[in-house]
């Protein structure tokens, strides 16, 4: 009996391990995650959405933490210099979901990289940028002419619009 309880209480402990360090790979703070956009931990939540900003979007975690909420999006890559800025408008975006959503603004959020994680603060400046963006991007959606946003043939080549587009660098 004393044997079988031992067994017990090291199986335990592996996958105690096993979770933690999962956990750490996948770029999460301490604390319980309540969402997940990844099929490796359950079924797939539903999408949070913004009335207000017609904003949709699935933040691959949620971590509540002392309670907050702290949205942490997980990119494959290995990690810039600084965040780029679509990265930033991503993750500020799941900070406006969160907080029109659970009525609780985050802090911040975490954008991790294969070997770096950067904690970026969701400060009303941020928010407002997002917006004034999302505002833009409203404007441009019914235009017929709107010129490329880059020079960088290896972004064209990856687009689905490249083969009717005029502006084509690829």
């Amino acid at each position: 009996m004393l044997f079988l309880a031992l067994a017990l209480l090291l199986f335990a402990f592996f996958f105690f391990r096993r979770s933690s360090t999962q956990l750490k790979q996948a770029g999460l703070p301490g604390g319980r995650i309540i969402y997940t956009d990844t099929r490796g931990w359950g079924k797939v939540e539903k999408p949070l959405f913004d009335s207000e900003l017609e904003l949709t979007g699935k933040p691959d975690y949620l971590v509540e933490k002392n309670g907050k909420i702290i949205p942490v999006e997980v990119k494959s890559g290995r990690a810039p210099e600084a965040p780029y800025d679509s990265h930033i408008y991503q993750l500020a975006a799941y900070c406006r979901l969160v907080e029109k959503t659970y009525k609780n603004r985050p802090p911040y959020g975490i954008i991790h990289y294969e070997n770096r994680d950067f904690a970026v603060d969701y400060t009303r400046e941020l928010e407002q940028s997002l917006i004034d963006l999302l505002v833009e991007m409203k404007r441009d959606e019914h235009k017929t002419d709107v010129p490329r946003s880059h020079e960088q043939a290896g972004r064209c080549a990856k687009c689905g619009y490249r083969n009717i587009c005029e502006q084509s660098l690829a």
